[in-house]
């Protein structure tokens, strides 16, 4: 994998080394020169051309609608929606009209098909990579994998755990660290998953131990019980109880903990509700800091009846 230097819109923008290019002709002029990708907060959108309009320190940076996105047709909901928002970009042009008015023509598009064509299509299924969550969709989390450009991770792909929607696990903007699960090299889609440094059944289970009365969320209810979360990739099942819904927070008495079944019995104790944001601190089980890619990932103890695990195959 590619040394990561495109990072997610809104990593660079405070930066010393982004202010001084941004902050004066000479630094643009610098930067178109050297082909140097750069942040800014876009403050209008034009009403007749859908141009975006990117203050630079007083310099007013335009960026064409043609030149908003990389890779797919640009909707003008994509485009009016980046106001008030950090984008990439790069300076294509200065130009001075007669009054000696300097504006800077930019691109999000060449910075996005750089990042692109030099880190994304470089990376192979195992990496482990930064991102930030963008918006959420009924059937998974649309992240920004580097200068906003997009990537899918579906419901199934968030945690073991039973969940009806990411939002269930993350904010809008948080940002995380996430594993590449499959790249289609033609159309350029990627897709990601965070199950994998969420730790496996065994690694979640250590932190328990029967005869204990924990906290959890009630993820479902079915016929034969309720399930509950003790953790993002861990859930234990419960015996049916009236007036439990599912979203409550529990307190729980763990029964027993049955790794070769892969299972934890619980009774609900008492039910009361949920804080209304989730746990946003990134609890993984893998020092994303030093390990930037895993061929295979287990979540189901060994000799355990069932499997669960992931294959990262490069195809």
């Amino acid at each position: 994998m590619s040394l990561n230097k495109y990072l997610p819109e809104g990593s660079l923008y405070l930066t010393p080394e982004n202010n001084e290019y941004v902050c004066s002709l000479n630094g643009l002029e610098r930067a178109r020169q050297e082909g140097k990708i750069l942040e800014g907060v876009v403050n209008m959108c034009d009403s007749q051309t859908l141009s975006l309009h990117v203050d630079l320190c007083g310099i007013d940076g335009i960026i064409e609608k043609d030149e908003c996105l990389y890779g797919a047709p640009v909707k003008d909901i994509a485009i009016i929606t980046r106001v008030g928002k950090v984008v990439a970009f790069k300076v294509m042009q200065l130009i001075k009209d007669k009054n000696g008015k300097t504006t800077a023509i930019l691109s999000r598009k060449e910075a996005q098909r750089e990042c692109m064509q030099s880190y994304l299509m470089d990376l192979v299924p195992g990496d482990i990579i930064p991102a930030k969550i963008t918006h959420f969709e009924p059937f998974g989390a649309f992240l920004d994998i580097g200068t906003g450009i997009s990537s899918l991770m579906s419901v199934d792909s968030v945690s073991v755990s039973r969940i009806s929607s990411p939002r269930q696990r993350f904010m809008p903007r948080q940002e995380l660290k996430v594993v590449v699960k499959s790249i289609d090299y033609q159309s350029g889609r990627i897709y990601v998953s965070t199950k994998e440094l969420f730790g496996t059944w065994e690694e979640n289970a250590s932190n328990f131990e029967a005869g204990q009365t924990v906290s959890g969320i009630v993820r479902s209810i079915e016929s034969y019980g309720i399930f509950v979360e003790l953790a993002p990739n861990l859930a234990g099942l419960a015996e049916l109880k009236e007036g439990v819904e599912v979203g409550q927070a529990c307190a729980v008495y763990i029964k027993s903990i049955m790794p070769e079944k892969m299972k934890i019995k619980l009774v609900i104790i008492d039910t009361y509700e949920a804080k209304s944001e989730p746990d946003t601190k990134n609890h993984y089980y893998i020092d994303t800091d030093k390990i930037t890619h895993i061929n295979s990932w287990q979540y189901s103890p060994v000799g355990c009846e069932k499997k669960v695990a992931t294959e990262f195959e490069v195809i």
